[in-house]
């Protein structure tokens, strides 16, 4: 590796950070085809090693119009140089919590705009508390979650409210989402972030606190508010005649979702629930997989709780960083959620999220692709101002349109069906 002098770093709109990596190459093949081969956007592909960043800039079969930067993530001084000469970074490298706060401190202090797939809510919560002050005098633009954690939930509330006031002239003040299907596999690099989590939990009691605050994302000052509902174990749901599970991504999606109304003013309300979990079908047999469903995430829990069982884990049972589901097992994935709004008059209003991909990569990368895309040509500065946002409040309705355009997402409300 060598770090490139600031006067060799090129002026670019978006640099993709961690494109050698295994999302992060799947976020370069979607994006330079379809807006920087053009000259639309002018990118750069960023990350540690230049022999890795020159193979996939051949695999894109692009050339000297997609430069490369090459540095450390731990050197200040460079990453400084990086975001300077960039106006909006895009980061793939976690876990953000080990590799992301010098970025994430850098585009805060000089005003360059962010985002990135990050679920790890106690680093979250930690930069916020840090930069936002920052951010909001240097004009920065910092959007976390952007990729099926949470989009598809920050979005799909976002949608349900919006259809909600159009329909009833209010918000639901009670909203779960269910996942009705899903088919994906899982990425070395998106298992170290959850196991570094796990192990930031295990080490310091006060990361443990803000890891079960369902408002740990929230501005300060906002951060307690009414009891949540939370499905730990299983139970039967009534309004999905479904017995469920608890999501794995509900620990963040929450939390994103309830800035999201924080955001906003409590547009949605001061009383505003919200919770996730996995459908698992009816009767006995349903019964019988969300009891062994709620089981192996427990065991998974426990299991990356203690360093032997997280090591043996790692060792024999858990994809690598680097690794993840190959281009078969991502064209053929999918998922479908339902999103169910209730207020305190007995109005319902339901809406279906679909995606056409595995979720966590073939999605995702389009997701975060059109996310940046949107940031960068059409949300300005006049628009939204420097700060900790979410997709939902930093883009709503424009991504949902770019999401549905381009990105393989669908957005439908019950009488829409």
């Amino acid at each position: 590796m060598n770090k490139q002098k600031r006067s060799d770093i090129p002026e670019v709109d978006i640099v993709l950070w961690g494109a050698a990596g295994f999302i992060g190459r799947l976020l370069a093949g979607y994006l330079w085809p379809k807006y920087g081969a053009s000259g639309e956007i002018r990118f750069a592909l960023g990350g540690l090693e230049k022999p890795e960043l020159e193979a996939v800039r051949r695999e894109l079969k692009a050339d000297d119009r997609l430069p490369l930067i090459v540095g450390n993530a731990f050197d200040e001084t460079f990453i400084n140089a990086l975001t300077k000469k960039a106006r909006l970074v895009v980061s793939t490298v976690g876990p953000y919590a080990k590799y992301g706060s010098i970025l994430v401190a850098a585009c805060a202090a000089n005003g360059t705009d962010y985002c990135d797939l990050s679920g790890e809510t106690p680093w979250m919560h930690r930069m916020i508390n840090a930069h936002q002050k920052e951010a909001e005098a240097s004009g920065a633009r910092i959007v976390h979650s952007c990729g099926f954690d949470s989009i598809p939930s920050d979005l799909g509330v976002l949608f349900l409210q919006t259809r909600a006031q159009e329909r009833f002239g209010h918000p639901m003040t009670d909203v779960k989402m269910r996942v009705k299907s899903l088919r994906g596999g899982a990425s070395g690099g998106t298992v170290a972030s959850m196991l570094n989590v796990i192990e930031e939990i295990r080490k310091d009691p006060e990361v443990a606190k803000i890891a079960k605050n369902p408002y740990a994302l929230a501005p300060e000052g906002m951060r307690s508010g009414v009891r949540q509902p939370n499905v730990s174990t299983f139970e039967y749901d009534a309004d999905v005649q479904s017995w469920v599970a608890p999501f794995v991504m509900a620990a963040v999606n929450t939390r994103v979702v309830h800035r999201s109304n924080a955001l906003t003013g409590y547009a949605w309300g001061k009383a505003f629930k919200y919770d996730e979990a996995m459908m698992m079908g009816d009767g006995l047999k349903g019964r019988i997989r969300a009891a062994a469903f709620a089981g192996t995430i427990g065991a998974f829990l426990l299991g990356g709780y203690f360093t032997p069982t997280r090591f043996l884990m790692q060792k024999t049972l858990l994809p690598k960083p680097g690794e993840g589901p190959s281009p078969e097992a991502r064209e053929s994935g999918f998922y479908k959620l339902y999103l169910i709004g209730k207020d305190s008059e007995g109005n319902e209003m339901r809406v279906t999220v679909k995606g056409d991909r595995d979720p966590g990569y073939g999605s995702t990368c389009k997701m975060l692709g059109e996310t940046a895309v949107c940031l960068f040509s059409e949300i300005g500065k006049k628009d939204v101002n420097g700060g900790f946002w979410t997709p939902a409040t930093a883009m709503g309705q424009k991504l949902i349109d770019r999401l549905t355009a381009s990105a393989g997402l669908t957005f439908e409300a019950e009488n829409e069906l």
